[in-house]
């Protein structure tokens, strides 16, 4: 028993000992912060929010716009569209029936809105409560359809922050969110449910002409 016991404590001591030889590891700070990111900043976004489920259509004109709309309503068999932002309307209203009266807000199974800006480097949506489309429209329909310009494109957050800052200046908006894909969520049992929180689809259309 004693030979065992010594055994124990020789072993625990050696251990003890040696815990103290471990060298602490200095950090690199010099290196960057992210990983670079594709050259184009369009590929870049749509393959990082296609990983998390999201589409992402990269257009040249309004017109192309207009058609891709389309095909998203034929293949959904959806065709209530809700959409308040008066440039956006002026683009689709010719080609495509859009709604923007209140009385048909709970009817509609498409929202069509813009962003502040899109982050790259994430795969996200910027927005914010100053759009003209507001809060609602980014949580309450089944499909959220967004459409923005190149021009709209960052690399990282904090450069989408910088903007949204020079943008607002003193008077942000009250509500800045970021918006990474289809609204999800396992809480129950494990088990992945889209569109518990929100919209089950994200598509995201970046035109080259200017919207």
């Amino acid at each position: 028993m004693d030979s065992a016991r010594n055994n124990i404590l020789a072993r625990l001591k050696a251990a003890q000992d040696k815990r103290g030889e471990i060298g602490e590891n200095i950090p690199d700070f010099t290196s960057p912060i992210y990983h670079p990111l594709n050259d184009s900043l369009s590929l870049e976004f749509k393959t990082n929010l296609e990983m998390i489920g999201g589409q992402v259509y990269l257009l040249r004109s309004k017109s192309e716009v207009t058609d891709q709309i389309k095909q998203i309503c034929e293949e959904k068999h959806q065709d209530r569209i809700f959409c308040t932002d008066p440039k956006l309307q002026e683009i689709l209203q010719d080609s495509i029936q859009i709604d923007s009266d209140e009385n048909s807000f709970l009817t509609l199974n498409i929202g069509i809105t813009g962003c502040e800006f899109l982050v790259a480097h994430l795969g996200s949506v910027m927005i914010s409560s100053a759009q003209i489309s507001g809060r609602r429209l980014n949580v309450f329909p089944e499909t959220h359809v967004v459409i923005a310009h190149q021009s709209q494109l960052t690399d990282y957050l904090d450069g989408a922050l910088e903007k949204l800052q020079n943008k607002y200046k003193n008077e942000l908006p009250s509500l800045i969110s970021n918006i990474t894909g289809p609204s999800r969520t396992a809480d129950i049992e494990k088990t992945l449910v889209m569109g518990m929180h929100g919209p089950k689809s994200l598509i995201v259309i970046i035109s080259e002409e200017p919207i």
